[in-house]
């Protein structure tokens, strides 16, 4: 990408999603650790992606906003925004490995330690939106929703985005979207790789 812009300017961009996020500083709630169902409830994500010093990437804060952005920031401090033409292509990977039984997601004796993009992303919600079509591998996958805990930075991050999402399934964001809009206006979801839509 040509651009580097810092990360305040996509929040402005994402509507409300700066003020969900400030109102669930605090809370801890626990999670019913489903990404599926959580963003099945919402029209798009915000999601802060970092890399590690160990050259692997981690989610870094992730909340509710009217259309997916995912911002990426290397360990020199740039940042950028993923295409959806990127992220479509690193979660279509990903779900081969999947496929192959050489994800992390799934195999957690595939770990390194240094998860890769796709894998981050795919454990983030906005990739559950993205990657919907995969979902039926990944809902009920145990070693899914453990390895995706690790798959952020923190605890608190976890956690934060896990309220936050909750919230907005309850009424936070939900009024003000509808479902013929965004990731989820159709039920054909499982048709093809193809058949992404991106919730700008």
């Amino acid at each position: 990408m040509k651009y580097v812009r810092k990360i305040s300017d996509y929040v402005i961009a994402g509507g409300i999603g700066a003020l969900v996020i400030a109102g669930m500083q605090g809370c801890e709630k626990k999670s019913d650790d489903n990404a599926f169902t959580e963003a099945s409830q919402v029209k798009g994500a915000f999601v802060v992606i970092e890399q590690m010093d160990n050259g692997g990437y981690t989610i870094v804060e992730e909340y509710p906003s009217a259309t997916t952005r995912v911002v990426v920031r290397q360990k020199d401090g740039t940042e950028r925004m993923l295409s959806k033409e990127e992220m479509d292509r690193l979660i279509a990977e990903e779900a081969v490995k999947i496929d192959n039984g050489t994800s992390s997601l799934t195999e957690p004796s595939m770990s390194t330690g240094a998860p890769g993009l796709g894998s981050i992303l795919l454990s983030s919600v906005a990739g559950a939106m993205l990657g919907s079509y995969i979902g039926n591998k990944l809902f009920n996958n145990q070693n899914y929703q453990q390895q995706r805990r690790t798959n952020y930075k923190t605890p608190q991050a976890y956690s934060r985005s896990n309220s936050s999402f909750k919230k907005a399934r309850s009424g936070g964001l939900k009024s003000s979207t509808r479902k013929s809009g965004g990731f989820f206006g159709t039920k054909s979801n499982s048709k093809s790789k193809s058949s992404f839509r991106f919730g700008g």
